[in-house]
Parts: C-alpha cells; sequence; structure tokens
C-alpha cells in the first residue's frame, strides 16, 4: 500500500510516494512535482573481490514518452545517455557520495527514471530528492538525507525552482544540494552576479533544502529500514603505521616541494616504491603480507595529506613554495591556427589549454532530442582531455562524464557574454584540447576560449577568465588557495572555481568535501577568487584586448534578409526546387527561420549577394507599372508566357508584343529570348498581364527626352 509525504516547494506541490513501485530494489520512492514524475531506486550488491574503492553508480534515464515524444532515428527508441542527462547523473553524484561510511565497499546503484515532465517543475531537482529519499528509508549505509533546489534571482528577488518564464530573466541559475547542517555542492550559472549576490542565493536555497530533509526524516522515522551492518574495509594497524612514518622521515615533504610537476611525481613514486619494498622484504613471511602492504600504502597517502596541509596551515606556503593567494606564471598567444577562424592557446603554470573557434551557419545549430523545451542551440563548447595531458598512456574513448561536464560549465560561463544571432548571425563551437595539466584544466579552456572568440572576431559582450581555488581547514585555522594544483584539489576540504568578466560572476562550481562552512569563510573564497580572477584576465587582454573587426578570411560570409511569412513558399518552391536551384546556382547554404528571416552563408560575398538578388527577386512585391527584363518561358497561339522574377510569370498576349500587328508569336520572340516587359495588370486571381509594346514605347520616349 502506498504511503506519501507532501510539502510546498517554490510554487508547486511536492510528493514523495513509496511501498507500490520498484519493490525489490532496496530503497525506491515515485516523486511526483507538479506534473513532473520520477521513479527513483536505490540498490546495494555485495562487494567484489580486491574493490579497494567506494562503487557508486548514479543513472538518470530519461524517456521521450515524458513529454510525449518518440525518439528519432531509424532505431526509434533511446540511445546513450544525453549530455543533460549525463550532467544531471553528475549533479545527483557529487553530493551524495561524501556522505557514505568510510571503507564502504558494496556497489551501490541509484536508478532515477523520468515517467513525465511538467516543464516548470524540474525533474532534475526531483530526481535528486528522490535518491537522497531512497537511500534514506532502505537499508543501504547513508549517514545523512539530503536535499536540493534550483534558486534565481529575478527583479532582485531570490526563488525556489523558479518557471521557464521567470528563468529567461534571472540573473543567477543556481543548483544547491546539502544536508540539514551544511551545503555539499553548487553548481550556477549568472550574467555577471556580485559575490554577495551568490552567497545570499546558496543561503536562501539551504533554508529550503532543511525543509525537504526535514520531510525525508518524517519518512525514515515512520518506514526506514534498519541499516545493514556491512563489513568496512578500515584496516587500524598503528604500530605498522608508526613504522612506516620513521622510515620515511622528511623523505617525501622534500620530494613534495620539488616544483616541476613530472619531477615531483617520480621523487614521490621512488620513495614510495622504496618504502612499499623495504617493508614487504621485511614482512615476507607474515601470514597478514596483504593487509601490511595496504597499511604501508593508506600510510604513504596520509603522510603527503598532512604534509600538505600542515606547510599551508603551519607555514602559510605551498609545495611549490607559492604564497596562498599567488596565482602561477601565466603566458598566452592567439592566431596559432592559420585555417581556423579562431585560435588561442593558455597556460597556467604546468596547465596548458588550446581552444579552436569555429564559425558555423545557422544550420550548422545542435539539434537537442531529448526533455528540454529547447530544440537546439547555436553555441556549443566542447572539452578534451587526451592522456599526453598528464604523461600517460591510455586508450582515447568518446568523451566521459569528467569531459562533459568540464565542457557545458565552460560553455555555462561564456554565454552570457555570447551575442544573440541578430547580431552576430552565426553558429559557435569552441572546442578546448587540454595539451597539459597540473590543476584545474577547465578553468584555463575557459580562458582559452577567451581568447579564441576574440581572435575569430566574434563581439563578445566581455571578455571572461576562470580560476580554481582550495582550501584546508584544520580546527578553527582556515587557509584559503588561489589556482590550485591537482595534488592540493584532491588533499584539501573543499574546491571552487569561478568564472566571470571584470563586473560579476558567470559560473561557479563548489563541492564541499567536509561537513561545512561558514558564510564568512565562503564569502573570503569568493572575494579571494575575484582577486585571482582579474589578475589573470589583465594577461590575457596583454595578449589580445578586444574582439577583431574582421573575421578570417576562410570563415563563412554570412548574410540575413527578412520577408514576409507568406513568401517563405515562394522561396522553397514545389518540392524545394527553388532553393534547390538558388543554392546549385550561387554555392550558398541557405537557412530560413518560421518568422521569415533568411540566413544565407557563403564562401565569399560575391555569391552571397548574388543568392541575396535572388531571393529578393522572388520575394518582391509585383505591382502594376512596375518593369521586368524577363525571360521566355513558352509560347502559345494567343502569347508569350514570361519569366520576370524566378518563379513568377505573367502573360505577354499578342497584341502587347509589337506596335504593329502580330500574325505569328514567334515571328517576335522565341522561348528563352530576354525582353523589356511591363506589368499592365494583376487580376484578383494574382495572374500578371504583360505587354512589350508600353515597355519599348516608353523605352523611346525616356531616350528622347
Amino acid at each position: 500500500m502506498a504511503q506519501k509525504w507532501s510539502m510546498e516547494l517554490g510554487g508547486s506541490n511536492l510528493t514523495i510516494e513509496t511501498g507500490e513501485l520498484a519493490q525489490q530494489a532496496n530503497g525506491s520512492v515515485l516523486v511526483r512535482y507538479g506534473d513532473t514524475v520520477v521513479l527513483v531506486t536505490a540498490t546495494m550488491s555485495d562487494p567484489r573481490p580486491g574493490i579497494n574503492y567506494f562503487p557508486l553508480m548514479v543513472n538518470y534515464e530519461e524517456r521521450l514518452y515524458a513529454v510525449g515524444k518518440i525518439p528519432g532515428g531509424f532505431i526509434k527508441r533511446e540511445g546513450r545517455p544525453s549530455d543533460a542527462a549525463t550532467l544531471t547523473a553528475r549533479l545527483i553524484d557529487r553530493p551524495l557520495r561524501p556522505l557514505f561510511p568510510e571503507g564502504f565497499r558494496h556497489d551501490v546503484q541509484v536508478v532515477a527514471t523520468v515517467l513525465s515532465v511538467d516543464s516548470d517543475n524540474a525533474p532534475d531537482i526531483a530526481a535528486m530528492i528522490g535518491a537522497s529519499a531512497a537511500l534514506a528509508i532502505s537499508d543501504i549505509p547513508f549517514e545523512a538525507p539530503i536535499g536540493g533546489v534550483r534558486v534565481g534571482l529575478v527583479d532582485g528577488e531570490y526563488m525556489i525552482n523558479p518557471t521557464i518564464a521567470q528563468m529567461k530573466e534571472t540573473k543567477i541559475d543556481l543548483t544547491v544540494a546539502g544536508t540539514e547542517e551544511a551545503v555539499m555542492m553548487v553548481e550556477a550559472g549568472a550574467n555577471e552576479a556580485t559575490e554577495e549576490e551568490v552567497i545570499e542565493a546558496i543561503e536562501f536555497g539551504h533554508q529550503t533544502i532543511k525543509e525537504i530533509v526535514k520531510l525525508e526524516k518524517e519518512m525514515v522515522a515512520e518506514i526506514g529500514k534498519e541499516k545493514a551492518d556491512v563489513e568496512l574495509e578500515i584496516i587500524d594497524r598503528p604500530e605498522i603505521e608508526e613504522e612506516v612514518k620513521d622510515y620515511v622521515g622528511d623523505d617525501l615533504k622534500e620530494a613534495l616541494q620539488t616544483k616541476v610537476k613530472a619531477k615531483r611525481s617520480k621523487q614521490i613514486s621512488a620513495v614510495k616504491e622504496d618504502t612499499k619494498k623495504y617493508f614487504a622484504d621485511k614482512y615476507d613471511d607474515a601470514e597478514d603480507l596483504d593487509e601490511i602492504k595496504e597499511v604501508v600504502s593508506n600510510t604513504l597517502d596520509k603522510i603527503i595529506k598532512n604534509v600538505i596541509r600542515s606547510l599551508v596551515i603551519e607555514e602559510g606556503t605551498r609545495i611549490d613554495g607559492r604564497d596562498l593567494d599567488e596565482v602561477r606564471p601565466i603566458w598566452s598567444k592567439v592566431d596559432l591556427l592559420p585555417r581556423a577562424h579562431g585560435s588561442g592557446v593558455f597556460t597556467r603554470g604546468q596547465t596548458q589549454a588550446m581552444t579552436v573557434a569555429t564559425l558555423g551557419a545557422v544550420g550548422d545549430e545542435q539539434v537537442l532530442d531529448g526533455l528540454e523545451e529547447k530544440e537546439s542551440k547555436r553555441y556549443m563548447h566542447h572539452y578534451n582531455f587526451p592522456p599526453y595531458s598528464v604523461g600517460e598512456t591510455n586508450p582515447l574513448r568518446s568523451p566521459g562524464r569528467r569531459e562533459i561536464g568540464h565542457g557545458t560549465l565552460g560553455e555555462r560561463a561564456l554565454r552570457p557574454m555570447i551575442p544573440n544571432s541578430d547580431e552576430f548571425p552565426y553558429t559557435l563551437r569552441l572546442v578546448s584540447e587540454v595539451l597539459s595539466s597540473n590543476g584545474s584544466t577547465s578553468q584555463a579552456s575557459i580562458c582559452g576560449s577567451t581568447l579564441a572568440l576574440m581572435d575569430a572576431g566574434v563581439p563578445i559582450k566581455a571578455p571572461v577568465s576562470g580560476i580554481a581555488m582550495g582550501l584546508i581547514k584544520a580546527d578553527d585555522e582556515v587557509a584559503i588557495l588561489t589556482d590550485i594544483q591537482g595534488i592540493e584539489d584532491h588533499n584539501g576540504d573543499m574546491d571552487f572555481k569561478v568564472a566571470g568578466t571584470k563586473d560579476g560572476i558567470t559560473a561557479l562550481q563548489l563541492d564541499i568535501k567536509i561537513k561545512g562552512i561558514s558564510k564568512e569563510i565562503l564569502a573570503r573564497g569568493l572575494e579571494q577568487a575575484r582577486k585571482g580572477r582579474l589578475h589573470i584576465l589583465d594577461k590575457m587582454l596583454e595578449t589580445i584586448d578586444q574582439p577583431r573587426t574582421e573575421k578570417s578570411e576562410y570563415a563563412p560570409a554570412i548574410m540575413t534578409l527578412k520577408i514576409d511569412e507568406d513568401k517563405i513558399k515562394d522561396v522553397i518552391g514545389k518540392g524545394g526546387k527553388t532553393i534547390k536551384g538558388i543554392i546549385d546556382e550561387t554555392g550558398v547554404k541557405i537557412d530560413i527561420e518560421d518568422d521569415g528571416t533568411i540566413y544565407i552563408a557563403a564562401e565569399d560575398q560575391a555569391s552571397g549577394k548574388e543568392a541575396r538578388k535572388i531571393i529578393e527577386n522572388l520575394t518582391k512585391e509585383i505591382e502594376v507599372g512596375q518593369y521586368h527584363m524577363g525571360t521566355v518561358k513558352r509560347t502559345t497561339d494567343f502569347g508569350a508566357f514570361v519569366e520576370i522574377v524566378p518563379g513568377k510569370e505573367g502573360l505577354l498576349h499578342i497584341s502587347e508584343l509589337a506596335d504593329r500587328h502580330v500574325k505569328k508569336v514567334e515571328n517576335i520572340v522565341k522561348k528563352d529570348d530576354e525582353l523589356l516587359v511591363k506589368v499592365i495588370d494583376i487580376d484578383d486571381r494574382g495572374r500578371i498581364s504583360l505587354s512589350r509594346k508600353q515597355a519599348l514605347e516608353e523605352q523611346e520616349e525616356r531616350e528622347n527626352n
């Protein structure tokens, strides 16, 4: 029998049901949010042999029947997850993962299946809440429920889960998730929001999260299963740990303070391998040798973490010798690739990203076959992370969750600065190739993309830069790190990435690994990030400080014109014959919008102008008294049919051929002849009557005068 728990959430009713569906899962809930319905299940299986990590898998499954669509393509069923689905799964995973016990090795899978979508009530938020509720009421060890909401800022007012109409006007689009006590994750896009506005949005969202968590706790109190008694893989061998620390001494600390990443990694590996070999030989005959080896490995990682943290907290310095707020050396360049429409390389320390910008026609927009109301997009940002960027050899595969996530973060950071199609009628694709990685390649790709856009002559509203920040907290001591390296990210307590212009934030991504931070610490971090971001921006602008006024000679020339909507059929022609003829004749690409806007993409100005002239003639209003140079298409006993504009013919009656009696039409004109004619009548059925006689008489009169 179904049981239900409900609350108001952002103007709609949120109901969590359980007890009827998917009862073989460890936990299952049906979340109804308005007319949005998501089924979420949580399942646990026994640990696989040899697993030394927590194998959590979160799947977000979109079903097109949820919005009354049939999938496109030949197969007519859903294929691989869309980028939006992949990002939503990642969004749900991030706040859940830290809330499982340390040493937990059982496979856990959370599956959110979207069954129905009401466009004003987001299925991703419903799925996140459902994932937490399914885990909370199950027997799967899970420390605390979470909640999640979207926050908007419209006309100075913060709102929870804004509608689509409100989102078009919002200054901030922020998703925040957390427990009753602390914020765990933030993902945001903004239109140059201030640091204070972002902090207030996070705080505003967390107040509602507390109410969601309270609802989930009521569920747990009434129907929650007792948590399973599972064996946690925690090995407590303090005597071995002390031996390892004594043997290593300061060797790891010295290796960690090597500035060059490759050299540092090599020295750390040497210390680790030497230590592991020593203890493997020493305890060669021990029955618990495998356990000892694991303790040695774990202790070495703990030493590294403690060294990094103690340097920061106790000495106020970092492993590469930088001050806490110091950005690594920066250099950049543009116009690297002669045939690309725009290119930029951004280098910060040992992190380097190259972005290539391509300008395309309107028809190059990406078509989206998903649950989104929007069906296409004209600005795309893709991110590639090849193995050579970290000095490794690995198979090259299609983009995974990380690549899709970083690409979307870059897209979000730059989107508010992209000119609209009326101002710049191009489709834009940016591809960021990570060439070298040592911390925050996603932010480097944003910087490289800004350079590439300006190099391509895209009139962006303002340049954007990005920076990655870290935090280390020990008791009451807090240190905020500017421009973190990978090793600092891995061993810190929080990482947050901030991108924006000189006037405000355009994107934010924040993950917290500890139980919580205060509003004051977050404010400090964002202010330090602002200073670092502006420093990076100044360095970028030394390379190129504004978009080029001329586009690459290899970029397509795009022209636009507007025609009446009822003239669209004249341009397309029967079966597309007319538009195909224009394309074949001029070599251009033509895209026609429903409102009558026509985009012409050509390799050169001449062919574009030719196509434009043909279309203008096709759609020109024919009026009595106009003169046209027409072409005879066919003759009859009573006259000739003359094409005066492409696709439009008029009758030149035999009596209007000349100023004398004409016995036979072919005596005056033949098929394919070109001649000047005058429009002398258009009847109520749109039929056009022409006169060569009057055209010639009036032409002669003008010449005589």
